[in-house]
């Protein structure tokens, strides 16, 4: 806070560092050892040893000084290592060196099945993965976290062994979370600290320790350094930085600044102190630089070298449906992407479906909330109820939705299938009013030639009212009246009718560019076909063979009237289709279109279609 505060202020920061301890007695060396048997979560332990310690309260500026930052004096010992974790954000511990056995301190894992009671009292069973403080029989404090029972300071100890370690911030994070005991040190531990600054913490200690007279220091601090951090260096980059900040500051103006904030600086190089170890590369001395030159400061421009946002044709093909809906007068809907698993009963799904067998989700807000969807029809029918208890006459609505479908591994992530869930009823809605706006997104896809059967799945669609589109034999739609028994799942009286369409599949059948063609030079010729065919036989089966006999002549083929009755037979249909057919280069002649039709009514008897009389 010093160092930012004379950054800000534009002021020396003068800091301070801690003395030396005079008037030491005896060698540590004749009280302990330290050994880190753990460098890869133990980057750094020192130690140092106060005797002849006279526990007793600290002085009252201390005890206010601690209530104020929110910490209750205990006596001046344990003062001691609280004050110096406030002044330099390093948490210390003071051990009672009787309980340390054999002499000897080693950070190492724990090993399995070793327990420690700590200071709260709780025996607690570590694992491995724990980083532990031992002595020469087991251990005496959780690392980072808290100490053992007999770690504290009492009214009768008389000798102390002052910790300052630094620990590795994912192990102590952990260790704590598993022992379910988050701490001041932990807290502290978890999100990184410097090894540099140990050595700093033990020499306050010793120094409050004398100035307090608190006991007798022991000559020497032990210090296990494995891997001493070595000194980073930055290049400053100036044109780098003006670029990435939009700024146009002097070399001169960004040394002010870093030499404020207590970089070093050589040539063109920055000298990075041992209390900034964050910094790594050009990004962070920008931000530094921009943080006190100000942001406010920094001018609004328009950023270069950066490609203008287009949205992909995927994008592009989605947009142009929903466009295309909303022009029809159909709302678009938001539903969650998970439901109940009840939603499959409620939309009459075969026990056997694959589709009853979604992703679970491993923490849901309640079982109707506990699975992902595998279909969206429950989320759409749900639309639907709500809009009829709310006494809405007619409907037309559309969701834009994402189904996920498990694979075999269920370690890997589910399919995700991009859907357009249709949903109408009304006075003036029926089944051919959303087959025509089914048959409308596939001509925005610039698909022509697809092909329509009856569904005869009888489940969630009406059996005999329901219909699926396939583009290149895979079905892409399907469209229908919903069943009377869905419809009574969810209360709602009027007849209403549901489109399942696969935009994924839309968009890899989808047709190439729009080409224009001038306007025919050549008149067309039109013949009328009335054809009489067996109820069985589906009506696109008869246009795909009127296609195949027509050939390329034939310009357009359309369905103008079905008719049933009496004058043609039961069991018997009839349907009336419209050929027109012409020459790209030249006029038909009458003998060329009765060829036409003949071939045509030849092709059909293989479908047991015939001319009506």
């Amino acid at each position: 806070v010093g160092r930012e505060a004379a950054a800000t202020f534009g002021v020396p920061f003068v800091g301070r560092e801690p003395a030396a301890p005079q008037n030491t007695v005896g060698d540590i060396h004749d009280y302990l050892q330290v050994k880190i048997l753990a460098p890869e979560v133990c980057q750094r332990y020192t130690a140092a040893v106060v005797t002849n310690v006279r526990v007793k309260p600290s002085p009252r500026w201390l005890r206010e000084r601690l209530r104020l930052c929110g910490v209750r004096p205990i006596n001046n010992i344990v003062d001691i290592t609280n004050y110096v974790m406030l002044e330099y954000g390093h948490p210390m511990h003071a051990f009672d060196y009787k309980y340390v056995n054999d002499k000897t301190i080693q950070p190492r894992m724990a090993r399995a099945g070793e327990q420690i009671e700590t200071l709260d009292g709780v025996v607690r069973t570590l694992t491995p993965d724990m980083l532990v403080i031992a002595d020469g029989k087991g251990p005496i404090a959780v690392a980072g976290v808290m100490g053992g029972e007999y770690s504290g300071v009492y009214e009768d100890t008389t000798t102390i062994v002052f910790e300052g370690a630094c620990f590795d911030g994912p192990s102590i994070r952990a260790t704590a979370r598993k022992l379910g005991m988050r701490t001041e040190a932990s807290s502290r531990y978890e999100k990184g600290l410097n090894p540099e600054n140990c050595m700093g913490a033990i020499l306050r200690a010793l120094e409050l320790v004398q100035e307090l007279d608190a006991g007798d220091i022991v000559g020497g601090i032990l210090d296990d350094y494995p891997a001493p951090r070595t000194e980073r260096r930055i290049p400053l980059e100036v044109e780098k930085v003006n670029k990435r900040l939009g700024t146009d500051l002097p070399r001169e103006e960004m040394v002010r600044i870093l030499l404020s904030l207590g970089f070093g600086m050589e040539g063109d190089t920055i000298v990075v102190p041992p209390h900034r170890y964050d910094m790594e590369g050009t990004h962070d001395v920008s931000e530094e630089i921009a943080r006190i030159y100000g942001y406010n400061n920094i001018p609004s421009t328009i950023m270069t070298g950066v490609a203008t946002a287009r949205p992909t044709p995927r994008q592009t093909f989605d947009k142009m449906l929903i466009d295309r809906l909303v022009g029809y007068g159909m709302y678009e809907c938001e539903t969650f992407s998970f439901y109940s698993p009840k939603c499959f009963d409620m939309i009459c799904l075969p026990g056997d479906s694959p589709l009853r067998r979604p992703v679970v989700i491993s923490n849901p807000l309640g079982e109707d909330t506990s699975i992902m969807r595998t279909t969206a029809i429950p989320s759409m029918m749900e639309v639907v109820a709500r809009n009829y208890n709310a006494r809405a006459e007619s409907v037309a609505l559309f969701e834009n939705a994402t189904e996920y479908i498990p694979g075999p591994d269920p370690e890997k992530l589910p399919t995700e299938n991009n859907k357009l869930i249709l949903a109408i009823y009304g006075p003036h809605y029926d089944f051919f009013t959303l087959k025509g706006m089914v048959e409308g997104l596939l001509k925005s896809a610039h698909i022509i030639d697809y092909t329509v059967v009856p569904n005869k799945e009888g489940t969630t669609f009406h059996p005999g009212r329901a219909a699926d589109i396939y583009v290149k034999g895979v079905k892409v739609a399907a469209i229908g009246e919903a069943h009377p028994a869905v419809l009574k799942n969810y209360g709602v009286r009027p007849r209403v009718w549901l489109a399942d369409v696969s935009v994924d599949l839309l968009f890899e059948n989808r047709g190439g560019t729009v080409e224009f063609s001038p306007l025919p030079r050549h008149p067309a010729i039109t013949r009328d076909l009335a054809l009489v065919a067996d109820e069985s036989v589906l009506a696109a089966d008869i246009a795909a063979a009127i296609k195949k006999a027509a050939g390329g002549n034939l310009e357009e083929l359309r369905l103008f009237d079905v008719y049933t009755g009496d004058r043609i037979g039961q069991g018997k249909k009839s349907l009336a289709y419209s050929l027109r057919m012409r020459h790209i280069d030249r006029t038909l002649t009458d003998e060329e279109a009765d060829a036409t039709v003949a071939a045509v009514l030849q092709e059909v008897e293989k479908l047991g279609v015939s001319l009506r009389a």
